[in-house]
């Protein structure tokens, strides 16, 4: 079974990623977290398989908390997710060892980014807006 320690700040886009999340089979949201400060208490508390993380939160953002859990727990890897992934804060993403980055309203994205980060890989979608 896939256990996903879930951090994201708001509690209704937070429902809906965990209802996405655990329709995969053998998916299982084995905690909540709703800033970085949680994430890594409930890591520490739940050894999740992966992390799936917001990274615009308050008291501590996902960024920083992403960084922190990489460089201690490399065998569990995050995944970042924003509204707006953007070059830049991939580039952000990359140096915090943290192992992908998609957007949040791309339910496939993320199946697809887990997956892969399960794997060992790495996931950084392409599809970057350029406006």
């Amino acid at each position: 079974m896939v256990r996903i320690l879930l951090v994201e700040d708001n509690p209704m886009m937070r429902a809906q990623l965990r209802a996405a999340l655990e329709r995969q089979k053998d998916w299982k949201v084995v905690a909540e977290a709703e800033d970085g400060r949680g994430a890594l208490k409930a890591w520490s508390d739940f050894s999740p398989s992966v992390t799936v993380m917001d990274f615009a939160m308050p008291r501590m953002s996902g960024l920083e908390a992403g960084k922190s859990l990489s460089n201690q727990h490399p065998e569990s890897p995050v995944l970042m997710v924003t509204i707006d992934p953007t070059p830049q804060l991939e580039e952000e993403v990359k140096k915090a060892g943290i192992k992908g980055l998609v957007q949040k309203a791309n339910v496939q994205a993320l199946f697809e980014a887990i997956e892969t980060l399960l794997r060992g890989g790495t996931y950084f979608h392409e599809s970057f807006a350029t406006a």
